[in-house]
């Protein structure tokens, strides 16, 4: 883990959380802290578990500096659906949401290093995704854009096109709910350094 001391630090090493930070207009390091991600329980509070733990290892041994970090499940039928762990699993994952609605949670944790003052707070989303042939699991699993992706599928890419409806913010279900973030930020004192 690699953080010096900047103002603020992105505890992930997703490219996603990174894009959607720098849209906000945010000036940032990042940082991808190495911390146990197996806690059982409902995806809504491993989430938000998660981006503590992840926010917590980042700040450590800082004495200055804003730290924010991020976690997001998939959650079918009160099921958490993570990150696949092969090419029969992603299509196994898109096989279950296929014709569904499921559920998206995104915790945040914002850590002021040097009064130690911590928040975290969860976004959800609902989706449903349109019936899904097997041609177009099989289709999508073989461009492996599933593959390093909570559920097995990215919003932003490919299976945007299974979308049939969106409850909430779209930025969560890519990982990282800017609206939430942006109003974290705001309450540590950190404005975008661009508007």
């Amino acid at each position: 883990m690699n953080c010096q001391n900047s103002r603020l630090v992105l505890a992930s090493g997703s490219p996603r959380r990174r894009e959607l930070l720098t849209r906000m207009g945010y000036t940032f390091e990042t940082c991808s802290p190495d911390v146990d991600e197996h806690i059982p329980g409902h995806a809504r509070d491993v989430v938000r578990t998660l981006a503590e733990r992840k926010a917590r290892a980042a700040a450590k041994g800082r004495d200055s500096g804003i730290v924010i970090a991020a976690d997001t499940l998939v959650s079918l039928d009160g099921a958490a659906l993570g990150k696949p762990a092969s090419r029969d699993d992603a299509r196994r994952m898109l096989h279950e949401l296929s014709g569904r609605e499921h559920e998206v949670f995104t915790g945040v944790c914002v850590i002021d290093c040097a009064s130690g003052r911590e928040e975290s707070r969860v976004a959800r989303t609902g989706v449903r995704f349109r019936a899904l042939t097997d041609r177009e699991i099989d289709g999508y699993v073989a461009t492996g854009e599933p593959m390093d992706k909570a559920g097995a599928y990215a919003i932003q890419g490919g299976a945007g096109a299974f979308v049939e409806s969106l409850d909430g913010s779209f930025e969560n279900v890519m990982g990282f709910p800017v609206d939430v973030a942006g109003e974290l930020l705001a309450g540590f004192g950190l404005s975008p350094d661009r508007e």
